[in-house]
């Protein structure tokens, strides 16, 4: 049987992570791992329990018995369909915080490795740097903050909802300070990782470009 690799695509808030994750995965015929909707799902469940960020023990005893299940693009937070509540802005708003506590961390990362049997594609923030270190192909994905916000826009625009780029431009340069800062898993490019700027490369460009990669690797790794 041939060894299925893992490929992390990690990136600051709007770098297109999912869409490039998910499309590179249909194109290399390896799984999709979503670890942003778990992220947004347990933001999603915190909040609506009323259970701050900066409380980590009740964090901790919420999440204990807390199920997600992510199959064929829909969530489901213990048993409930959240695949649409968990991509409202109120989430976006939230999740980065609720990310940053290591109970939360800590919740997810066994899921996220014993999912990775069969190899995977995983994009997030520490993929490659904390989850994954040893994947075959870490990828960090960028773009500049501006390009990121004008797809942020337009995704929003796209499904009927309001979209003020210069508040969502302030957003994102934000969540990359906060990302970028904060003490548990911060981010930043793994150790051995292709770094790519997608900011005046197309959605396809991306994706072909880290598919290349990852079938030249797994036939490399296949020899």
């Amino acid at each position: 049987m041939s060894k299925k690799i893992i490929v992390t695509i990690d990136g600051p808030a709007g770098a297109g992570k999912s869409t490039t994750a998910k499309a590179v995965a249909e194109k290399t015929g390896l799984p999709y791992l979503d670890t942003g909707a778990l992220y947004r799902a347990v933001a999603w469940k915190l909040d609506k329990e009323g259970v701050a960020p900066e409380d980590g023990d009740k964090i901790a005893e919420t999440l204990k018995d807390f199920k997600i299940e992510v199959a064929g693009g829909k969530v489901t937070a213990d048993g409930e369909d959240v695949t649409q509540a968990i991509r409202t802005a109120r989430v976006d708003s939230i999740v980065s915080a609720y990310a940053a506590r290591p109970e939360v961390r800590d919740a997810l990362a066994g899921f996220q490795r014993a999912q990775a049997v069969n190899g995977l594609v995983a994009d997030g923030r520490d993929m490659g740097t904390v989850i994954f270190p040893d994947a075959e192909l870490k990828i960090f994905l960028t773009a500049s903050a501006e390009e990121r916000a004008r797809r942020r826009c337009a995704e929003r625009e796209a499904k009927g909802e309001s979209a003020d780029y210069d508040e969502i431009l302030k957003q994102v340069i934000e969540r990359d300070r906060y990302d970028m800062t904060r003490e548990i898993a911060p981010l930043r490019p793994a150790q051995g990782c292709v770094i790519l700027d997608s900011t005046d490369m197309s959605a396809a460009e991306v994706v072909d470009a880290i598919a290349s990669l990852a079938k030249e690797i797994e036939a490399q790794e296949n020899r």
